[in-house]
């Protein structure tokens, strides 16, 4: 879910995604970070794993520019879908980095689907069904939930 705040006069679209071990993926009006949490054990009770940050995720020291955007990207549907068909859902929440397939494609058991980026690791999804892509609800940098239908296949 994005959060439309405002600090003072300046406005932000925040995204809070995966945490853990005391790491928050936040992405802020568009850019993503990865952020400790200082206080992680307080609030949760659990212990904090000191992780270094990745060079390829940013580090702010000032506040960036407010990019407030009138139409915000329309929500990906996460419905469950039609009966007779299967479901490829997301099997832990992340980044979309890549869909290898397209509507109208045929796809076996198995076969990679997609790659989704979390917690720093890609992680493949496969099909577990053979048949024909009828529908994909998601594209490379989308964030989507566990349990989010990626795509139908029948």
């Amino acid at each position: 879910m994005k959060y439309k705040i405002a600090v003072g006069e300046k406005k932000f679209e925040v995204e809070i995604g995966v945490i853990k071990d005391g790491l928050a993926r936040v992405t802020v009006n568009d850019e993503a970070y990865e952020v400790n949490i200082e206080n992680f054990a307080e609030v949760t009770g659990e212990r904090a794993i000191k992780q270094s940050r990745p060079a390829s995720i940013p580090t702010r020291t000032e506040t960036p520019e407010p990019v407030f955007s009138e139409q915000p990207k329309a929500a990906t549907p996460a419905s469950a879908p039609a009966a007779g068909s299967g479901a490829v859902v997301a099997p832990i929440s992340g980044l979309i980095l890549e869909v290898k397939v397209n509507v109208g494609d045929t796809v076996n058991v198995g076969q990679e689907v997609a790659v989704v980026e979390a917690m720093k690791m890609e992680n493949s999804i496969s099909s577990d069904i053979s048949g024909k892509v009828l529908e994909i609800r998601v594209q490379p940098g989308d964030q989507v939930s566990t349990g989010d239908v990626l795509m139908i296949i029948q």
